[in-house]
């Protein structure tokens, strides 16, 4: 068979083309998402409804799971745990609006997620708000509600406001937590700074998804030399939102104000020496196993340079009694998996 050759635009064409076909699947997944979960808010509704008004218990439901799977049996979610966490549902968001316009963005099981795991209306907006805003999945979704990323948030130690123009500085400080949850490393709190880079290198992917968006990891012990002597970064990443250097340097004990005069070297010379002219202003973040707040922020009044401080836990910082009173997804699926294989059994 001959080799038919083939015109000099086919492959970039081919590409574009692979590309559309992707988006046109993306944009059907979604349409099918947002009917599905606002079929299951109306359903979690009605049911609202009429327990309110008719009195119904937990044998119309079961009853209802029944005949519905019977008349749809091709379609699954209608296991009476599911009718009853359309319930919830429906009760959690009561504007169908909202549920339509903003809720809909995000799979069932995220929705389960925002249920089991949060107990507050603004805690399942705002976490609700940031998975649709990076595209979380459910997995990641869960590791950040667990690791109470809400808390967290925003709440470093910087000097941002008085070294970085508005509104640069509020998106840097929001970039910043305290503290840092690097118990995923599976190190001891006695664990020196080189044991905590490597590991870190190591599980670089759980370490970006703890910064958070937008770090993109540039090198460890990055090599800088100025004045002919040879200086080395700790970690360097590289933000773009910010659109600036980060450099984050370990400290395995308590916040020391030297730190900052070592750390704002780095800064200037990273400024100098790796900075392009579209850059910001690099910044760094000091990562402490401990630190006092009044020292630290007299520390930052007289460094020249935007940086942060934070702490690091590298134990599980969850206390025990919240993690064993909330359900994990995993249990959620098992459970409306059974309940389906159930309804679906003769």
């Amino acid at each position: 068979m001959d080799i038919v050759p083939l015109p000099t635009d086919y492959a970039p064409w081919l590409a574009e083309l692979k590309s559309r076909i992707h988006q046109a699947q993306q944009r059907a997944t979604l349409a099918v998402n947002r009917e599905l979960v606002r079929l299951y808010w109306q359903i979690g509704r009605d049911i609202l409804l009429r327990q309110h008004q008719e009195g119904w218990g937990a044998k119309v439901i079961e009853r209802l799971a029944q005949d519905l799977r019977a008349a749809f049996p091709e379609m699954k979610g209608f296991s009476a745990r599911n009718l009853k966490y359309m319930r919830a549902f429906a009760e959690a968001w009561p504007d169908e609006q909202f549920v339509q316009e903003v809720l809909a963005q995000l799979p069932w099981y995220h929705q389960l997620a925002l249920l089991d795991k949060l107990k507050t209306d603004p805690e399942r907006r705002w976490y609700a708000a940031k998975a649709i805003q990076h595209n979380w999945s459910r997995n990641v979704l869960v590791i950040q509600i667990e690791t109470r990323l809400q808390e967290r948030s925003g709440q470093a130690i910087t000097n941002f406001s008085s070294h970085l123009p508005a509104p640069l500085s509020d998106l840097a400080r929001e970039s910043l937590k305290d503290p840092y949850r690097l118990d995923f490393l599976g190190l001891g709190e006695d664990a020196q700074e080189r044991a905590i880079e490597e590991a870190i290198v190591h599980h670089i992917t759980r370490f970006l998804l703890e910064l958070g968006a937008g770090f993109a990891f540039v090198g460890r012990q990055v090599h800088l030399e100025v004045g002919g002597e040879d200086f080395f970064l700790d970690l360097l990443f590289y933000h773009l939102k910010l659109r600036c250097y980060v450099v984050i340097e370990l400290k395995a004990g308590a916040f020391k104000p030297e730190h900052t005069g070592q750390l704002g070297f780095y800064l200037s010379a990273v400024d100098g020496e790796m900075k392009s002219a579209q850059d910001n202003p690099t910044i760094g973040l000091l990562l402490c196993k401990s630190k006092n707040k009044v020292v630290a922020e007299y520390a930052l009044r007289d460094s020249s340079q935007p940086i942060g401080i934070a702490e690091y836990r590298l134990i599980e910082s969850l206390p025990a009694e919240l993690r064993t009173s909330l359900p994990s997804i995993e249990a959620i699926e098992q459970a409306l998996s059974a309940e389906e294989a159930k309804d679906d059994s003769p």
